[in-house]
């Protein structure tokens, strides 16, 4: 089994995985140009924002699972992966705790003015009288926008700063969901009207994130009320921010843009810069040792899950749910030859069998099986199923 690292893992991590494999290899400059001629005998690869292209899957002849060190498929071409049959999987909720940390150290930089005072001391200015107008946390109100994994984080720590809270959320609340004292809106703009200091966090949905703050939800917010994003880029307007940040007097805090440079160093000019009230950071979120970690223990653990059980943990490319519309249900002889021999019947009728499942009962004596199939069986098939001395059992049911 040749496991391909094409991203940096910390080396706790390697020594893992060189015990679940003698085959790993660790390449992490490997240029995607150069990905495209090493991936040949691969059968895992590792990457983190890399682009995996459809050509290199093409040339994939023994891949079968690509993990992405990070939330979401980042650049991995998840169709192509899909229709050759590869297993996609990523590593989500492991950067919760390093944005909500960052997410608190803007709240306090621009309720405390932190950038500013910084930049009075550096050109040499004493001028306490400007930085007098902090309202301070304890008692106001902390709208999380976006609510999840990292939203919790980011209500736990605001908890112990003694902060009234509310969230919103586009879909399902994740279990846990609920904290004491923490009340969800119905709408965003309601969040927007009672809160004093909002934060846009992730929402996981990586793929057709939603616009969250546009130039109604920032008219809904209260004059002089905070705004930190550190959710997807698009959750923002961002030309609608910049529009109602003199007009509301608001005071931003944003570490995601809607255009980024895609190196590490580069020149970058931002619209909002320049805009008073205003600070920023570059994308540096899940920028931290304990994130990186986090990361890559949950690497190791999805890696190992598929080669000693055979369990695809956190996969984004299957289904849900499959198009069968029928199920055989079977108690089996565990004998050589029994499945065989019904596909073979199943295959007479010329239809797909979509899933199959088995569990083999102590003593290896029996097993349940199940089938789903994308039509019904004739009934000459069934009954050349049931007349198979390893069938002890079978039932049609129908997929609701």
């Amino acid at each position: 089994m040749q496991i391909l690292v094409a991203c940096e893992l910390p080396e706790f991590a390697l020594e893992e995985l060189r015990a679940l494999s003698s085959q790993v290899r660790y390449e992490p400059e490997l240029r995607p140009e150069q990905l495209k001629e090493a991936i040949g005998q691969v059968n895992i690869l590792v990457v983190d924002n890399r682009r995996v292209s459809p050509e290199v899957i093409a040339r994939a002849e023994a891949l079968q699972m690509i993990v992405r060190a990070g939330p979401g498929p980042g650049e991995v071409a998840l169709t192509e992966a899909s229709n050759q049959g590869i297993f996609v999987a990523h590593c989500p909720d492991q950067h919760a705790v390093a944005i909500a940390e960052l997410t608190f150290g803007l709240i306090l930089a621009l309720d405390r003015r932190i950038v500013d005072n910084t930049l009075a001391l550096r050109e040499g200015r004493w001028s306490r009288a400007e930085f007098k107008d902090a309202q301070g946390l304890s008692g106001r109100t902390l709208g999380i926008l976006g609510y999840g994994p990292t939203g919790r984080e980011v209500a736990l720590r605001a908890q112990a700063f003694g902060m009234n809270l509310l969230a919103w959320s586009p879909g399902p609340v994740p279990e846990p969901a609920t904290l004491p004292g923490l009340r969800f809106c119905n709408f965003p703009r309601e969040l927007a009207r009672e809160s004093d200091v909002v934060t846009v966090q992730p929402t996981g949905d990586e793929v057709a994130p939603m616009v969250l703050v546009d130039a109604e939800f920032l008219e809904s917010m209260r004059p002089g009320a905070y705004l930190v994003h550190v959710g997807h880029p698009a959750a923002v307007d961002e030309i609608a921010l910049a529009k109602a940040i003199a007009k509301r007097k608001l005071r931003v805090a944003v570490d995601v843009f809607s255009s980024e440079p895609l190196v590490d160093a580069a020149r970058f000019r931002w619209r909002l810069a320049d805009l008073p009230g205003v600070i920023g950071t570059e994308h540096v979120g899940n920028l931290t040792e304990q994130c990186r970690n986090a990361t890559a223990r949950e690497v190791v653990r999805i890696i190992r899950s598929f080669l000693v059980c055979g369990e695809i943990l956190n996969c984004l490319n299957l289904l849900e749910h499959s198009p069968a519309t029928w199920q055989l249900v079977l108690r089996v002889k565990d004998a050589v030859g029994v499945m065989a021999s019904i596909l073979d019947a199943i295959r007479a009728d010329g239809i797909n069998a979509e899933e199959i499942s088995s569990r083999v009962f102590v003593g290896a004596r029996a097993a349940w099986c199940t089938i789903a199939l994308d039509e019904r069986p004739s009934n000459e098939a069934l009954a050349a199923i049931r007349a198979l001395d390893a069938v002890l059992y079978c039932e049609l049911r129908a997929v609701v």
